[in-house]
């Protein structure tokens, strides 16, 4: 089951049951506990509920008939690092003085998780990721991303991008905040899918598609049977010592990485596959200053 957040041309936002490329509206006025899509997804049942929700009256709409947003309310998102081989091959490169750090980080007990951003600094599909403008060497990274209830509990998946200004991570990684955590440097859609049976990983596939001027100039894809870690594993350590009562989103590391003179620019558009889920498409941006 897919779900996703949509405005329709009269501005109004709904919840929506997403079925091949039709979308089926949810009422959630008839559940007064029911305002959002998180309520929705953190609820004891939720494709029951969506199935109560869903207005039998009312025709499905088409794609051009709404604009997909962010599928967040209001979840924190944070992130986990070098959960890929290729991924911790990458940052040892990068960065000189703190290679050690990340080598060990891929096979420690503790994995490296980071804060990656609030819900208002998302971008949904179709809307700018963001390079800073410091940055000379920045790149997408396309990850499968957990959706966590507030009881810490997998309860779906969608695209993230954890967009990465490599060269200031690289510099120190004591700047990872500054890499990482910017106005629009996180990027999530087009849906959630709430799954109905185990999460295949073997067969789950993502691939990351980066076009300039309507051309493909970066194209790779690796497989999320490659992440080192179990995603209960990963849930469990962010919940340490810490409670999400919106929920939280977790973007599980990337394993796919552009060659060093590789970096983004301004008008580049990104797309985000993975099997089962969708494909997130977002233009790049980048301010002179």
């Amino acid at each position: 089951m897919k779900l996703a957040k949509v405005r329709l041309s009269d501005g109004t936002q709904h919840v929506a049951k997403l079925d091949q490329d039709q979308f089926h509206l949810l009422d959630l006025t008839q559940v007064e506990s029911v305002n959002s899509l998180s309520d929705v997804l953190h609820s004891p049942d939720p494709k029951g509920l969506v199935n109560f929700l869903t207005q039998p009256d009312r025709e499905p709409l088409n794609g051009e008939d709404v604009k997909l947003l962010a599928p967040i309310d209001r979840q924190e998102v944070w992130a986990a690092g070098v959960t890929y081989k290729r991924s911790q091959v990458a940052r040892m490169e990068e960065s000189e003085a703190g290679a050690s750090h990340y080598d060990k980080v891929y096979t420690a007990p503790r994995p490296e998780l980071f804060f990656k951003s609030t819900a208002s600094r998302v971008s949904g599909p179709g809307e700018p990721v963001r390079v800073r403008y410091d940055s000379h060497w920045s790149v997408p990274e396309p990850e499968l991303t957990l959706v966590v209830s507030p009881e810490k509990k997998l309860v779906g998946f969608t695209v993230g991008n954890d967009m990465s200004a490599r060269d200031i991570e690289g510099e120190n990684p004591l700047y990872l905040p500054q890499a990482k955590f910017y106005n629009q440097a996180a990027g999530l859609g087009p849906c959630i899918l709430v799954p109905e049976e185990p999460f295949d990983k073997a067969g789950t596939r993502i691939i990351l598609t980066i076009k300039r001027g309507g051309e493909t100039v970066f194209q790779d894809e690796t497989g999320t049977d490659q992440i080192v870690r179990e995603f209960d594993e990963l849930i469990g350590w962010l919940g340490r010592e810490n409670d999400y009562p919106d929920g939280v989103m977790l973007m599980t590391g990337t394993g796919i990485v552009p060659d060093d003179d590789f970096s983004l620019e301004d008008g580049d558009e990104v797309h985000i596959e993975i099997t089962g889920i969708g494909t997130l498409v977002n233009p790049v941006a980048k301010a002179t200053s």
